[in-house]
This record gives C-alpha cells, structure tokens and sequence, in this order.
C-alpha cells in the first residue's frame, strides 16, 4: 500500500510558477507508475500528466503542453510537478496518484492511491 501526501500548492498571480511535490510512504514507491490530476470546482477530475515507474516515459494533457513538467525521485520516495505560465483555468486541486497499470495509465479508474490534494488558486 501506498500513501501519498501532497504539498506545494498556493495562490500566485498568471504567468507565475509553483512547484508541487507528492512524499509517498512505502518501499514501494519505484514500482508504481505515478499521475498528476486536477478538478476545479462543478467538473470531473481530470488527467494533468503521467510518469512511469523509472521516469523514463512522460506524457501529459495537451492543456498543460509546454507548461508543466512532472518528474520523480524514487530514492526520495517523491514525486514533483513544476507549473509555469501558469493561466486562470489552472485553478484547482491538485492531486498526485500511483498506478499499478503497466503502461501510461490517464483514467481516474486506472489509480490505485490517491493523496488528498493540494489547492491551487491562479489569479488573473
């Protein structure tokens, strides 16, 4: 089992970046493809960006393209997403997620652990 704590989340101004980072528990935290989502207030959750368990393979929502990076630190047990040129719509909570689905897993249903998020607010 996995826990997932995520942090890093605020208020900052369009165009500003933050960076959020996800600690999990566990040693098995290298063997879990991990996922960013978001949901903003009234809509679905949704798909941000993916990582697999190496962090080799990376994909994201085209809505974050060229904006936000995710990454992972396996021997730190953390997972990261750095947000740039960050727009109004951004706004939302945050969520970091693990997967036990081999390949590049984007739907909700596909993630086993969830954190409990982190609010992200982007003022214009």
């Amino acid at each position: 089992q996995v826990q997932l704590v995520e942090s890093g989340g605020g208020l900052v101004q369009a165009g500003g970046s933050l960076r959020l980072s996800c600690a999990a528990s566990g040693r098995t935290f290298s063997s879990y493809a991990m996922g960013w989502f978001r949901q903003a207030p009234g809509k679905e959750r949704e798909f941000v960006e993916g990582i697999s368990s190496t962090g080799e393979i990376r994909y994201y929502a085209d809505s974050v393209k060229g904006r936000f990076t995710i990454s992972r630190d396996n021997a730190k047990n953390t997972l990261y997403l750095q947000m740039t040129s960050l727009k109004p719509e951004d706004t939302a909570v945050y969520y970091c997620a693990a997967s036990r689905v081999g390949r590049m897993p984007s739907r909700v249903g596909e993630y086993d652990y969830w954190g409990q998020g982190t609010q992200v607010t982007v003022s214009s």
